[in-house]
């Protein structure tokens, strides 16, 4: 991994854990084995340049997981919770920490650091994008592919804050079962 890669990953890591207003980019220099000089080398904006491109790649990263999740089940109705209590196993193995930066970080700066928001949006953008055509190849019509991936993402990032907050795996797991639920009345 390059030294440019070592500390987007480092920054990406400790908003994930943290935050990003208490996030230095000292701590991100310590967790990236990277001199503090190699930071403004390879981002010479600072701290708010790291923390944009950790976002798009974490963002980049997180949505590779919806086939993962989901092609191993015919049924749409069957993934959905499936892949709702597999997020909670993992949460639960690491220590309730955030799974994703991206939403998170989006509340916390949405208008403190508006260039950041802009870098959120466009990931959960993508998100919206990427959810549409995997559900469009699905099955789904666009219009309900759209409509789908905004309520399973919805749904899995509320789950993500109540998982965390509560030091359990039942909202997870409650959000899961009850898309599927809604679903059952649906089409899909």
């Amino acid at each position: 991994m390059s030294t440019r890669e070592r500390i987007r990953t480092a920054m990406a890591e400790l908003m994930r854990r943290q935050g990003y207003g208490v996030t230095t980019v000292k701590q991100v220099s310590e967790l990236a084995q990277a001199p503090m000089g190699s930071l403004y080398h390879h981002f010479p904006e600072g701290k708010q340049q790291i923390a944009a491109e950790a976002l798009r790649a974490a963002g980049a990263a997180y949505i590779q997981l919806l086939p993962l999740l989901f092609d191993p089940h015919e049924d749409l109705r069957a993934a959905v919770p499936a892949a709702f209590a597999e997020a909670a196993e993992q949460m639960e193995r690491a220590g309730w920490v955030n799974m994703c930066p991206v939403v998170t970080i989006a509340g916390e700066i949405a208008d403190s650091e508006p260039a950041l928001r802009e870098v959120a949006a466009e990931v959960v953008n993508l998100w919206v994008r990427e959810c549409t055509d995997y559900f469009t190849r699905r099955g789904l019509d666009p219009a309900e592919a759209r409509r789908f991936g905004f309520a399973l993402l919805s749904a899995l990032e509320g789950a993500f804050i109540l998982s965390r907050t509560l030091h359990s795996t039942e909202p997870l797991r409650a959000a899961g079962q009850s898309l599927a639920f809604q679903m059952a009345g649906d089409r899909v």
